[in-house]
């Protein structure tokens, strides 16, 4: 499909999801019985609203060890860049909302974030782990244009010297590049920048409210070029429709300056599987049935596999050619040659006494 006229009447321009699937963890469904009964139906919303949350804390362990980090902080639940495989999706149901539309619409902030943060950096025995920014949602999306929580973190992260890891795929990571510098001076940053095609048609459709691929290879550019170590994660490859590009993508990220890369393969689970399925369908019609049976194919028959160790590269004999290609390509790019090693010693309250040895 390449034309919007080609996609149903009631197709949501700017959303990924199309739809609102059943929260699993609510009894009672709200449903549309009878279309004439238009008086006693709330007229769709497609608008963004914030709602305001009451969080006791903000920095969580993270149990994965499939994901590459401790401990991640989100500011914000919920994302409006609309990406349609996000794993992030599933959590929108623990606050009482779909995984569908209103994970882009209904943002969560979490405006006491900043003194949470604050207050978790001054536990006893806390070690200075480096803590990811975001492990969940984008701390970058749309929301913190206006509520600059990420910005606010990052400067109590300088102030306490925490080493900090971010992933993005929002433009708006450049505005902080002053903080970045300073932390990347004493080694206490680092920052991926999620790109998974450089494909603009799939990008738009794929995730409608980021910034684009030419955009994102700025980011990983500038900030390289301001002494910020960079990398990309090439994720989720969503085999037959973006896994062709690795060569294309890691060559051009390495001529950006980025130093390290990874990838996942695209996993459906929960309820990001009727998701992305009416997604599919509404989009690639004509390659529906070979793009899901070769999803299926990296999860053994399945469109997601949860066991640590398979389910972010999958396998069987389409991951194995992905995993294939991508480190081929890794080397040829003299990618991911040396780790990026973030330094925890420099850590300090701030008014603390200073340790003698």
């Amino acid at each position: 499909m390449s034309s919007d006229e080609e996609k149903p009447d009631n197709y949501l321009k700017g959303r990924g999801a199309q739809l609102n699937p059943h929260n699993h963890f609510l009894k009672n469904d709200y449903v549309q019985e009878h279309v004439e009964g238009i008086d006693d139906w709330e007229v769709e919303n497609t608008k963004t609203s914030f709602i305001f949350g009451q969080s006791k804390s903000v920095v969580n362990k993270v149990e994965s060890p499939d994901v590459g980090m401790a401990y991640s902080l989100n500011p914000y639940q919920g994302c409006e860049h609309g990406c349609t495989y996000c794993y992030a999706r599933n959590v929108h149901e623990y606050w009482g909302f779909s995984a569908g539309l209103d994970f882009e619409r209904k943002i969560i902030v979490k405006k006491e974030a900043p003194a949470l943060f604050r207050k978790f950096l001054e536990k006893k025995n806390w070690d200075a782990s480096v803590i990811s920014l975001s492990g969940n949602t984008d701390c970058y999306q749309p929301a913190e244009r206006k509520f600059r929580l990420t910005r606010q973190l990052l400067e109590i992260a300088l102030e306490y010297k925490q080493p900090i890891g971010i992933i993005t795929k929002n433009a708006l990571v450049l505005r902080d590049q002053d903080i970045l510098q300073e932390m990347a001076k004493k080694n206490l940053c680092m920052v991926y920048v999620s790109i998974n095609s450089l494909n603009e048609e799939l990008r738009a459709k794929m995730e409608p409210r980021t910034t684009t691929a030419k955009q994102r290879l700025k980011i990983v550019e500038t900030l390289s070029q301001a002494g910020i170590p960079m990398g990309v994660m090439v994720a989720p490859l969503v085999p037959g429709l973006s896994d062709h590009e690795v060569p294309q993508i890691l060559k051009t990220i390495a001529n950006s300056g980025a130093r390290n890369a990874g990838y996942t393969i695209v996993r459906l689970n929960g309820a990001i599987g009727p998701i992305f399925e009416d997604w599919l369908k509404k989009n690639y019609p004509d390659r529906f049935d070979k793009v899901w049976h070769m999803i299926q194919s990296c999860h053994g028959g399945h469109v997601n596999d949860s066991r640590f160790g398979q389910r972010m590269r999958g396998n069987g004999h389409i991951a194995q050619m992905i995993s294939d290609t991508f480190k081929l390509h890794c080397r040829i790019n003299k990618l991911n040659t040396q780790p990026v090693l973030l330094d925890s010693s420099q850590f300090r309250v701030p008014g603390s006494q200073l340790h003698l040895f």
